[in-house]
C-alpha cells in the first residue's frame, strides 16, 4: 500500500471514530485487497483457494467492524491488528462450533458459512495452533502478539513493531523466537497425540 493510501486510510478511520458513518464504505475499498491477502493466510490453514470463502471471512469482519463504535483507530497498522485478531476469533470459534456439533453438542448456531472448513483435520490444526498460541500468550505475550501480527495479520515487522510500540529488531527477534517455540509446541503435541 502506498504511503496516501496508508495516509488516507490513517484518515479514514479517524473519521469513522468521529462518528463519521460514510467513512467505514469509504475505507474498505481502500483495505478490502490486504484484508483478502491476510483471509487467505488463514484460509490456507483450512482450505485454499476459495475465494468466496475468504470473501466470507472478510465479511464477517466488516460486519463485527460496525459494532466497535467506540475503537479509537490509531492507524492504519491498528486497524490490521485488530482485523487480524478477529478472523482468528472468527474461524476459532467456528472450529470449536463444528467439533461441539460433531459431538453432539448443541452448539448455538452462527451466523456464518458452515462451509468453511473443508476437513476435520484442518479444523482441529487450527485449534492446536490456538491452543498453543494462548500458551505462548501465557508465557510472552508479546511474542504472542507478534506472531498474530506477521502471520495472520499480514503486518510487516516495521508495521508490527509501530502497532506494539517496540523496535525492529524486538520484532525480528520476537518472530523468530515465537516461530520455533509454536514449531516445538505443535510437533510435540502431534507426537502426543499420535
Amino acid at each position: 500500500m502506498s504511503a496516501l493510501s496508508s495516509h488516507e486510510v490513517t484518515h479514514l478511520l479517524q473519521a469513522w471514530c468521529a462518528g463519521q458513518e460514510t467513512a467505514l464504505d469509504q475505507l474498505m475499498p481502500l483495505v478490502y485487497e490486504e484484508l483478502h491477502r491476510a483471509a487467505r493466510r488463514y484460509m490456507a490453514l483450512e482450505n485454499s483457494g476459495n475465494t468466496l470463502q475468504t470473501t466470507a471471512l472478510i465479511n464477517e469482519v466488516y460486519l463485527r467492524l460496525v459494532d466497535f463504535p467506540d475503537v479509537t483507530w490509531q492507524n492504519r497498522a491498528h486497524f490490521f491488528a485488530v482485523c487480524a485478531k478477529l478472523m482468528r476469533r472468527i474461524l476459532i470459534d467456528l472450529a470449536r462450533s463444528r467439533r461441539a456439533q460433531k459431538r453432539g453438542g448443541g452448539a448455538p448456531e452462527i451466523e456464518f458459512n458452515e462451509a468453511l472448513f473443508a476437513s476435520e483435520e484442518a479444523s482441529s490444526e487450527l485449534l492446536a495452533l490456538d491452543e498453543a498460541m494462548k500458551r505462548l500468550a501465557a508465557l510472552d505475550d508479546r511474542k504472542s502478539q507478534v506472531v498474530e501480527l506477521r502471520f495472520f495479520g499480514g503486518l510487516s515487522v516495521e508495521e508490527s513493531a509501530e502497532v506494539l510500540k517496540v523496535s525492529r529488531e524486538t520484532v525480528k527477534r520476537d518472530w523468530r523466537l515465537a516461530k520455533v517455540w509454536l514449531f516445538r509446541e505443535l510437533t510435540a503435541e502431534n507426537h502426543d497425540g499420535a
